[in-house]
């Protein structure tokens, strides 16, 4: 018996050693140090998809990079309700929490606002969806990973022009939003150079956009086969169901702020049946990458992803690649990792869901391709 209790002593004694000597093999990946990531952006109110899709895009990405157990991440979301005065709020909650890396804020007026306070707080910023130029203008520590408003508005002209998608162009923009100034002003010097024919342009703005009537009888009178809309999906929606009911069918071509229409609350999908833009992500893409992440995202949140939050698991992956390269710790202040960070953007290549090859300018701005999309029976179709 007594010799039993020895074996049986000893064995308790050599498991307990190699399990001693197991666990300085590999570290335990939930007791490293997290280096946190926050961010601001709309988890309520009216463009409340486009913030909710950032933020669940972002944590899928998390939950990935802290599976492979080397870089661990934590990540928060602070709601913005698209209002620059409330995302100066979040951002300071934020900051109070100790964040290290900034994700910006989700729409663009917010995110002018926050990028300054991240610019003299040196805390290094990724956008995924805040496209203005003013954003990243004179801080060199804020960058985005969605293209710039002017990139939208030339590299839309230029597809209706090669794809002689119109023949008379009707322009209907917000003219006190900046992000949609933003691509028009662009769109417009870029269709003079190539000679498209812009026969009508009409605005409306923040407190007007209930009602489309007199900006498409306009367009209609002048015979325009082809209406550009530099907004987002809020107002396009109306102006589609609006088109309809007046018999108006010419083609309709949208930017990437469009894209979440199709998942607006409400919205008969048919009215967008046919509707162009250009974006840098399909859902309906047959590469690995975008299949494992439209299945994911699918049975952890009950839909198909947007645009926006394939920018934002873009923007995780991005950041855990420059901390990787630039050997970022947790440990490390804010300010020390910012200046790694903007070493790393500018110089590295970066291949993700939203664009293969991807570069950073020292202006913040990404280099990368656009995609044509058409909708198709309640699905985003390439155009090319």
């Amino acid at each position: 018996m007594k010799k039993m209790k020895k074996v049986v002593c000893f064995g308790l004694i050599s498991a307990m050693m190699l399990s001693a000597f197991a666990g300085c093999g590999k570290k335990d990946s939930t007791s490293q140090e997290a280096i946190k990531i926050g961010g601001t952006g709309p988890l309520t109110g009216g463009a409340a998809i486009y913030g909710n899709a950032a933020k669940r895009g972002a944590e899928i990405a998390v939950e990935e990079i802290n599976a492979l157990g080397d870089i661990q991440f934590e990540l928060r979301y602070e709601d913005d309700i698209n209002d620059p005065e409330k995302a100066v709020n979040a951002y300071n909650v934020l900051k109070d929490w100790g964040v290290q890396i900034s994700l910006g804020s989700v729409t663009t007026q917010p995110c002018v606002a926050t990028s300054t306070e991240t610019f003299a707080d040196r805390i290094f910023a990724l956008t995924p969806s805040a496209s203005a130029t003013d954003i990243t203008a004179d801080k060199d520590n804020m960058f985005q990973m969605c293209f710039s408003d002017p990139n939208q508005g030339s590299a839309s002209a230029q597809y209706i022009s090669d794809k002689k998608l119109g023949t008379k162009i009707a322009i209907i923009y917000q003219n006190d939003s900046v992000y949609s100034t933003g691509i028009y002003d662009t769109f417009m010097n870029k269709a003079k150079e190539l000679g498209i024919n812009v026969v009508s342009t009409t605005t409306f703005t923040d407190d007007s956009k209930t009602d489309f009537s007199v900006q498409l009888n306009d367009a209609k009178n002048a015979g325009a086969d082809l209406v550009f809309l530099p907004m987002y999906y809020e107002a396009a929606a109306l102006i589609l169901a609006q088109a309809k009911s007046m018999g108006y069918a010419p083609k309709f071509f949208g930017v990437d702020g469009m894209d979440g229409i199709l998942t607006l609350e409400g919205f008969d999908t048919s009215l967008a049946e046919g509707v162009m833009l250009l974006t840098p992500f399909s859902a309906d893409a047959s590469d690995e990458k975008t299949v494992n992440f439209v299945k994911k995202y699918n049975e952890k949140f009950g839909e198909t992803p947007n645009q926006f939050a394939a920018d934002a698991y873009d923007c995780v992956y991005a950041i855990y690649q420059a901390c990787k390269d630039g050997k970022v710790t947790a440990s490390m202040s804010a300010e020390d990792i910012c200046g790694i960070m903007i070493e790393q953007f500018t110089s590295m290549k970066f291949d993700g869901l939203t664009g293969d090859g991807m570069t950073w300018g020292t202006n913040g701005e990404v280099t990368k391709s656009p995609k044509g999309m058409v909708i198709e029976n309640g699905v985003y179709v390439g155009l090319d």
